[in-house]
């Protein structure tokens, strides 16, 4: 395994070999009418009209979690077929949970993914996963888990303590499985905290959700973090999803005051889309939680788009009436449509709601 002044090295002649110019456009600068054509897509999607995970889904043995959040859709090599959500539910803290769905409408078979930490440790309060190593991160790609060295691997974001809703400061660690359905802690420290030397003041206060590409070699975390009560978006490159090395120049994507992610930018997924990298995060500003786009060609330098894809309080019944926020996208190539599951809190308390580009 190398150590961190080579992983810093790698990393480093990573970042300076970015080109200065890519055809018309700056390699750092995407026009407005290339925004504009690149979001199109996602825009004007279908309203699921009920909850697909509610917010009092019953968890056999763990009945009393509830409020679930940060979904994420995955599949196995060897059940092409079958898809797994997985997904948080808090009780002093929280909890990681999978089910199961032939046709990503109906969802069963709840079980524990990843609980709690011991006592003493930095994931004690919680363990939230998510952040899979996929086979391929194209947009249309299967969400195929990959396996490196015999098991299927995830970042995943944590809290210390237990009794309160993300208690600071917050870690991620790496955890590794064998079936990818169940999940365990690699190793004894974090992989990211505002402790380390390399942390700048922008993520100080708290570290919390990853999101991991690979892509040519180098493993990219896209992570949010606090700074008082506002979050950005930087990333943190590897070699060997052990030792991170954070981009210099982060964050990668600011509050922009006044606009719809004005005190937050956070939770990016990200995912190769035709020639460009589209990153889906969520910002806070102007009343609400949003869905929001934002694009690069070297997942490093990002332009997002000024306004959502979707704005809370779209969804007729009101399931998103304050937030939608921190969504998962697959692609079913049965029936040719896009499903992206989003947290949504309103009407029904805090559940996971879906939005499609097609009609179901």
């Amino acid at each position: 395994m190398k150590n961190p002044s080579t992983v810093l090295g790698i990393c480093s002649l990573c970042l300076l070999a970015v080109p200065a110019a890519y055809g018309q456009e700056s390699y750092a600068q995407i026009y407005p009418d290339t925004i504009a054509a690149w979001s199109a897509p996602y825009r004007g999607w279908h309203h699921y009209p009920t909850p697909i995970i509610p917010s009092d889904y019953k968890i056999p043995g763990k009945e009393s979690f509830r409020n679930y959040d940060c979904p994420c859709v995955y599949q196995l090599p060897d059940k092409p077929d079958t898809y797994y959500m997985s997904f948080i539910g808090y009780d002093s803290g929280y909890n990681s949970f999978v089910v199961e769905s032939k046709d990503l409408e109906h969802w069963s078979n709840p079980r524990l993914a990843m609980g709690f930490g011991k006592e003493g440790e930095f994931d004690h309060g919680g363990c939230v996963t998510g952040a899979y190593l996929y086979d391929d991160y194209d947009v249309k790609a299967p969400r195929k888990l990959k396996q490196k060295d015999g098991k299927y691997w995830t970042l995943y974001g944590c809290y210390p303590r237990q009794g309160g809703y993300e208690l600071r400061p917050g870690y991620e660690g790496v955890a590794a499985s064998d079936d990818g359905l169940t999940w365990t802690r690699v190793g004894n420290e974090p992989i990211l905290s505002i402790y380390q030397s390399d942390a700048k003041s922008w993520e100080k206060s708290c570290i919390y959700q990853p999101w991991l590409v690979e892509h040519e070699g180098t493993y990219y975390n896209f992570y949010n973090a606090a700074e008082g009560h506002r979050e950005r978006l930087g990333v943190a490159l590897s070699n060997d999803l052990t030792h991170w090395v954070r981009y210099p120049f982060n964050p990668v994507i600011n509050n922009r005051k006044g606009w719809y992610d004005d005190s937050f930018a956070s939770d990016g997924k990200v995912f190769r889309d035709g020639d460009h990298w589209t990153m889906f995060y969520f910002g806070v500003g102007k009343g609400g939680a949003h869905i929001m786009v934002a694009f690069s060609r070297d997942l490093i330098h990002w332009t997002p788009d000024p306004e959502p894809l979707y704005k809370a309080g779209e969804h007729p019944d009101g399931l998103d009436k304050q937030y939608a926020h921190k969504i998962t996208l697959v692609y079913n190539p049965k029936n040719d449509t896009y499903y992206m599951f989003y947290c949504a809190t309103g009407t029904k308390g805090r559940c996971i709601a879906l939005l499609t580009d097609k009609k179901l």
